[in-house]
């Protein structure tokens, strides 16, 4: 089945590159974790390391292809299971369930994001004072949450990600804050993002807002539009906030993660 997985992104992320995906199982509380990761065939003291967060869908092919292009850009891709092994909702009512004990519990949810940072560890060339976080929609929140809540990481990037999280800090956040927020998102009204905004000054945090014309939510997964269209959700894919998105985080890790 490992072998399958890798054959399939490969083909998904392209050829002619020399990446590894593998995967690591750990456990909580009894219950059974799966994260991927995928890193470049030669590591140096420079290779960073990138933790990804997963939509409410679960750990599913898309962000382990985006580990994938983390590793063909040369640093490591690490995605962190939040919900256990095998559990990836094919529909928004199985994705809510999963996904509301996240947002009632943020203890729970840094926990769960925890084990999985602390997986990542363990994996030959991590080194944890080159680290970042992204997460996508679901996983936006957790990052951002998980900055609030004093995690040791040099940034944390929000991809359309939720922003009524947890209230910010000033003697917990340690990590610089990227949101590329997608501005026709229906899913997150311009009040949190007032909110969210005043927070941030407040506490004087190191962040950047971005807004990306004509973009809905999802607008970084190709099969958003889809899926949007499947289950009447105002969600699309829109390439060139996509592609402009990846540029701004790069620029943020080149800037934050030395």
């Amino acid at each position: 089945m490992k072998r399958l997985i890798l054959i399939t992104l490969l083909f998904i992320a392209g050829t002619g590159f020399s990446q590894v995906l593998d995967s690591i199982k750990y456990s909580i509380n009894g219950q059974s974790f799966t994260a991927f990761y995928a890193k470049p065939a030669k590591i140096s003291k420079k290779t960073k390391t990138v933790l990804i967060v997963h939509e409410w869908w679960g750990l599913n092919d898309y962000p382990k292809s985006r580990a994938l292009q983390i590793a063909k850009e040369g640093n490591i891709g690490f995605c962190i299971d939040m919900y256990g092994t095998g559990k990836v909702a094919v529909n928004p009512k199985d994705a809510q369930a999963l996904a509301m004990p996240f947002y009632r519990d943020p203890d729970f949810s840094y926990g769960r994001f925890m084990a999985g940072y602390n997986q990542a560890l363990k994996i030959q060339g991590v080194d944890s004072s080159k680290m970042i976080a992204i997460g996508y929609c679901f996983g936006g929140s957790i990052v951002l949450n998980a900055a609030k809540m004093g995690v040791s990481l040099d940034g944390v990037v929000s991809f359309h990600g939720n922003l009524a999280g947890i209230p910010a800090d000033k003697s917990k956040l340690k990590a610089a804050i990227l949101v590329c927020n997608g501005a026709a998102d229906s899913f997150v009204p311009d009040e949190d993002i007032t909110e969210f905004k005043r927070q941030m000054t407040e506490v004087d945090a190191d962040m950047t807002f971005i807004n990306y014309t004509d973009a809905t939510h999802a607008f970084t997964n190709p099969h958003s539009t889809e899926v949007g269209k499947k289950f009447s959700m105002p969600i699309s894919y829109n390439a060139a906030a996509d592609k402009q998105s990846w540029i701004d985080f790069k620029k943020f890790m080149k800037a934050k993660v030395k």
